[in-house]
């Protein structure tokens, strides 16, 4: 941390070998298979797909595509062919679905896909537009006996999937910030399962993305401790992006520039209305998880997320030295292929001209 607070990198640290573990299982899917990733999704002769498919989270930070879904906006502008979705807990798996060809594209965060593109060696993702910013908090168990960032030395804090966005950036705390020898109190734990550990008194803490922190608040009686933007320069980091298989971004740009004219709609009407989108957000989660979540706990979430169709790299470059720092990467990749914003960009420029463009991108 610096004079001013702020997340930055540290000194080494090797106690990241479970993290290598579990992204080490990404490798076979990219090895030893005669076809590519992804081929089974492949027209012959440049035709359409029968489907797109995408994954996503029921997070209130995946709002675009839960809305995007919900209305019909994104099958009704990739007509006729089909739109298939996948839901997921956290990153890490819906990178591996990736990989496999299960998926076309994909609402992840930035932890995974630059795993993703590390491991694949460029080859794997394309990050090709932004989602959402911060809306990750810190909170905790009322009789826990945490009432700062510090007193989360040596508790149990769950994130929710081992490698996954959360799970990184409160390892890197742990060790680098209050300087723990390890990081062996963090405990990868499904979202859904978080509110009856901490109340069973199993957890003590969690770093936790929205809506989930305010539904550990309202089911849990848990305590805000922080917001890790606050702990990132400007305050501000890229916490959702949305990927694709660059086969499919090359082969098929016109499906992906209606899916971005959808996608960047439901951006603006997030930016200007959040809280006119609980309803149809509530009506969403509810489809997916089969539980109401309050109202007043979406309303909570939503004010924590900063929308924005920006990909914003320099989150990125950090995660990457981080990786480096804490032993997970032995050299500082070069991300120069990780994302690609020319299909995003034409987009904008119809949106601004009031016109629609879905034809391929130079």
């Amino acid at each position: 941390m610096n004079a001013h607070g702020e997340i930055t990198g540290g000194t080494g640290m090797t106690q990241f070998m479970r993290l290598f573990i579990a992204l080490a299982a990404f490798v076979p899917l990219l090895q030893g298979c005669d076809e590519p990733i992804g081929a089974q999704n492949q027209p012959a002769n440049g035709a359409k797909p029968a489907e797109v498919r995408l994954g996503y989270f029921a997070n209130v930070t995946h709002a675009q595509a839960l809305l995007g879904v919900d209305s019909g906006e994104f099958q009704q502008a990739i007509s006729p062919v089909k739109l298939t979705t996948k839901i997921f807990n956290a990153g890490p798996s819906l990178v591996e679905a990736l990989f496999a060809g299960e998926i076309d594209i994909g609402y992840v965060g930035p932890s995974p896909a630059l795993s993703a593109y590390e491991k694949s060696r460029g080859e794997g993702i394309r990050v090709i537009a932004g989602a959402a910013a911060n809306g990750v908090v810190i909170v905790a168990r009322p009789d826990s006996g945490i009432n700062s960032m510090a007193d989360l030395a040596g508790k149990r804090i769950a994130t929710p999937q081992l490698g996954n966005t959360q799970d990184i950036a409160a390892r890197h705390y742990l060790t680098h910030i209050l300087k723990q020898p390890n990081a062996d109190n963090v405990l990868p734990v499904p979202n859904g399962e978080q509110a009856a550990m901490m109340a069973r008194g199993q957890i003590d803490a969690a770093w936790a993305p929205e809506p989930w922190g305010a539904r550990l608040e309202k089911e849990a009686g848990a305590k805000l401790i922080a917001e890790e933007k606050d702990f990132w320069p400007d305050k501000e980091f890229v916490l959702t992006v949305v990927v694709a298989r660059p086969e499919f971004l090359s082969q098929h740009p016109d499906l992906v520039a209606k899916l971005l004219t959808v996608h960047t709609s439901w951006t603006a009407r997030l930016q200007s209305a959040p809280q006119a989108q609980v309803p149809a957000l509530q009506s969403a989660m509810r489809e997916l998880t089969n539980k109401t979540l309050d109202a007043s706990a979406i309303e909570a979430a939503i004010a924590r997320v900063k929308f924005t169709d920006e990909p914003l790299k320099e989150t990125f470059d950090t995660f990457a030295q981080w990786a480096l720092d804490l032993g997970f990467s032995k050299s500082r990749p070069d991300l120069t292929n990780l994302t690609d914003t020319t299909i995003l960009r034409k987009v904008q420029a119809s949106n601004r001209s009031g016109t629609l463009s879905t034809g391929a991108a130079p």
